[in-house]
């Protein structure tokens, strides 16, 4: 049987510096069992045969915690890093070119495509930086996933052309142009995937002030909007 062993490092490490649940994996690994602690067999070996372990954790760090060493010597250990801003942004271009095309969209549309993947990289990189995972925080891990769902939000909207939704904006009572509308979905977005995941107001400011300060960086010059344009509040729902 394989035993797959997800958040590996999780386990409470105890004044002695101990995480007492990997002592006993570590234990099960290396001896191959446990001794009996019953009355009548105290003492006795039982060994536990055709195991294999496969773990996964996160990089210790940043309130997250290390594995003791008696544990990580009896893996064989593989380092998966991040895919580069580059690799992020092919990818993200390619599933964006194929939805945002000019059949389909306006040349002003389609130019949308590389400012909302550069502004969405510069959020989930900030948010890395200044929003760290603690104890009492340790989902606040932004990983390669928030950007599928920024992305993915957006593309939900793109690939329904045929409901002209971006492209009848313009005939609102509001006059919004179909540029600031993408802009107003995307802020929509990352405030869903990464706001929502926020557990107090002031981390949930410092979002803020990190999707406002990327929203003037990327698209105020590249566009020509003003900032109280560009700082949006719309709200997305599908119904």
């Amino acid at each position: 049987m394989t035993v797959f062993l997800d958040d590996l490092s999780m386990p409470y490490v105890n004044a002695w510096g101990d995480q007492i649940t990997l002592e006993i994996t570590r234990q099960l690994i290396d001896h191959k069992g446990f001794y009996f602690l019953d009355k009548d067999s105290r003492g006795y070996f039982k060994n536990i045969d055709n195991l294999q372990f496969l773990g996964a954790m996160n990089h210790p760090g940043g309130g997250r915690n290390d594995i003791p060493n008696r544990l990580k010597r009896q893996f064989f250990s593989i380092n998966m890093t991040p895919p580069s801003n580059k690799s992020v942004g092919d990818i993200y271009g390619s599933v964006l070119g194929a939805l945002f095309t000019i059949k389909r969209y306006t040349q002003d549309v389609v130019n949308m495509k590389t400012l909302l993947i550069d502004a969405t990289i510069a959020v989930w990189e900030n948010v890395g930086k200044k929003l760290l995972p603690t104890p009492s925080k340790f989902h606040y891990l932004f990983n390669i996933r928030e950007l599928a769902r920024v992305f993915g939000g957006i593309c939900k909207v793109a690939q329904q052309h045929e409901y002209k939704v971006i492209q009848s904006v313009s005939a609102l009572k509001e006059k919004i142009s179909p540029q600031l509308f993408l802009i107003g979905l995307w802020r929509h977005e990352c405030e869903r995937t990464f706001m929502d995941k926020l557990t107090n107001n002031a981390d949930k400011k410092v979002f803020v002030d990190i999707l406002n300060r990327t929203t003037k960086e990327k698209f105020r010059e590249s566009l020509g909007f003003d900032d109280d344009q560009l700082i949006t509040n719309m709200l997305f729902a599908d119904f």
